[in-house]
Formats: C-alpha cells, structure tokens, sequence
C-alpha cells in the first residue's frame, strides 16, 4: 500500500459566507472597485476589510459594530427615514420579482 493524498487538507476551516445585497451610490463603488484592484482582491474582500478596520476604530467597546455601521450610514447621509424608505422599496422589489407566487383560488 502507498502513501498517497486521497484528499487535500487545509489547515483551518472554512469561513462562513452569508450573501446579501446593499445598495451604493455610484461613488461610494467606485471607490471600492479602486480599493479591490489596489489591493488584488475580489470587491467583496475590500468590502470585508474596510468593514473591519471601522470596526477596529470604533473600539471593542459593546455595540462597537453597531457604531461602526451607523457611522457608516451617517458618512453616506443616510438618515432613519431613508433607510425605512429604501427597506420598503426593497421588500416590495423582492416581493414582486419572485418567482414564487400564490395561486389565486
């Protein structure tokens, strides 16, 4: 019998993804688009990284991600109102574009 690979193994496990969907003004992506190819990464991997290092700076102190997200918005102008406006819109987007609908009796 040899000692051959049958399975190539990684020293650490894999990293949880979980796929949403935001909305960004033009320059806002534009500027993660330059960031990602400064870097030589995917988009979603400058994403990641820009989130962490606004975490990073909001502190470890509790609701630190969560200060770090309003802070985010508020850089954009994004108000309460706004985000309320944009969640309906979106849910009546999803809801309209599905694929799964009800049949009438």
């Amino acid at each position: 019998m040899t000692n051959e690979i049958v399975w190539p193994y990684y020293l650490s496990m894999a990293t949880q993804m979980i796929k949403t969907t935001y909305s960004l003004d033009v320059d806002t992506v534009r500027a993660l688009e330059r960031m990602a190819r400064r870097w030589g990464v995917s988009k979603s991997e400058a994403l990641r990284r820009a989130i962490r290092s606004a975490a990073a700076q909001v502190g470890t102190e509790e609701g630190g991600p969560l200060q770090a997200l309003d802070q985010l918005q508020r850089s954009v102008g994004l108000s309460d109102a706004k985000a309320n406006d944009w969640a309906r819109v979106a849910r009546t987007t999803r809801r309209s574009s599905s694929t799964r609908r009800e049949l009438s009796g």
